[in-house]
């Protein structure tokens, strides 16, 4: 029998500098409370955060992972794929489920289902108000609804309503559509007006996508707007960088996203960081050997194994002979491929 994500976990975690297990994210105290408790958490990314991203994520530190965008369309009509970017792995403990439209009703209704389906699991809902894709936004979904806070207030409510208070939810957006019409602080008050938990705020306007420069300094102007818990999101891109978004913009908690790229310990080595604890360099011995066990649960969750091409620049990157190791993983075809790919690089 094939071993479990959980078993993978346990067998080759504690060698890549990773916990053989997950913590759950705390159950007592306000939501604010426990997001302090450990305010690094993975951020949502399309085609990124699958269940194998998540878990080593949450066995790198991170307080909770998010799931990969999810259509409130989708859930509509029971789309089976849909779902399987809902469902956690069994050996998550629990999973925030962010879900993207533009119709309240069907908020509602994708907020019930998810949460007859996630059960316990659920930590939160989160409403997408920030993705900047065309075709996102040419729906009045994602970004566009920065232009819409009446509708967006209506869709957390709707939200709040179908999961029946009991699952917070929050929203994740940006500071403004374009550069010169920031309403980030304005339309975080009227998202808490509506009853939302906790904003997440991406310094860039949509219209940047992510060139240039986040800015911290527009995030703390939303933390000063509101009194429920606020994220800060945008160029955490190593553990120093998150820790000093964290205390530039009195944030209750950070989200990394491409700081993860390669690096599952980015919220292990952030909370020690912010803490004033030294933080040790990773080796290559580790990153070729979370890069393994990467693989190794991508095959066990039935993941597509072209992600581990990606995967492959991302923890190669700075060796020796990194360009050449790259081509060859693009050759690469079964987890058998890589993990030899993997030993090569090691034997070098």
């Amino acid at each position: 029998m094939a071993p479990t994500p959980g078993e993978l976990l346990a067998t080759y975690g504690p060698a890549a500098g990773l916990a053989p297990a997950v913590a759950p994210f705390p159950r007592e105290g306000t939501f604010a409370e426990r997001l302090a408790a450990n305010p690094f958490l993975m951020a949502p990314m399309a085609g990124v955060t699958d269940g194998a991203y998540r878990l080593l994520a949450r066995a790198g530190g991170a307080a909770l992972a998010v799931s990969e965008m999810v259509s409130v369309a989708g859930l509509h009509y029971a789309n089976e794929k849909t779902w399987r970017l809902v469902d956690p792995l069994p050996e998550e403990p629990d999973i925030v489920v962010q879900l993207f439209g533009s119709d309240p009703a069907q908020f509602a209704e994708a907020a019930a289902t998810v949460h007859d389906r996630v059960g316990g699991k659920l930590a939160a809902i989160d409403v997408n108000m920030a993705c900047p894709v065309p075709k996102v936004t040419r729906k009045g979904e994602g970004s566009a609804l920065l232009d819409d806070p009446d509708r967006a207030a209506a869709i957390v409510a709707a939200c709040r309503e179908g999961a029946g208070d009991v699952v917070p939810v929050t929203a994740k957006i940006r500071i403004g559509r374009r550069p010169g019409e920031t309403v980030g602080p304005a339309f975080a008050a009227r998202l808490e007006e509506a009853g939302v938990a906790a904003v997440a705020v991406h310094g860039r306007f949509a219209s940047q996508f992510y060139r240039g420069e986040s800015d911290a300094g527009a995030v703390a102007d939303v933390v000063r707007a509101v009194s429920v818990p606020v994220i800060a999101s945008g160029d955490a891109l190593d553990a120093a960088a998150a820790a000093r978004l964290k205390e530039g913009t009195g944030a209750c908690a950070v989200y990394c996203a491409r700081g993860t790229y390669g690096d599952p310990w980015i919220f292990g080595d952030a909370a020690r960081v912010l803490a004033g604890e030294p933080v040790a360099e990773r080796g290559v011995e580790e990153r070729l050997a979370a890069f393994a066990l990467h693989v190794r649960l991508l095959e066990a969750t039935g993941a597509h194994l072209a992600r581990a091409r990606s995967l492959a620049g991302w923890y190669l990157k700075g060796m020796p002979e990194a360009a050449s190791w790259r081509e060859r993983a693009m050759h690469c075809d079964t987890a058998a491929d890589y993990l030899a790919l993997i030993e090569a690089v090691a034997a070098q």
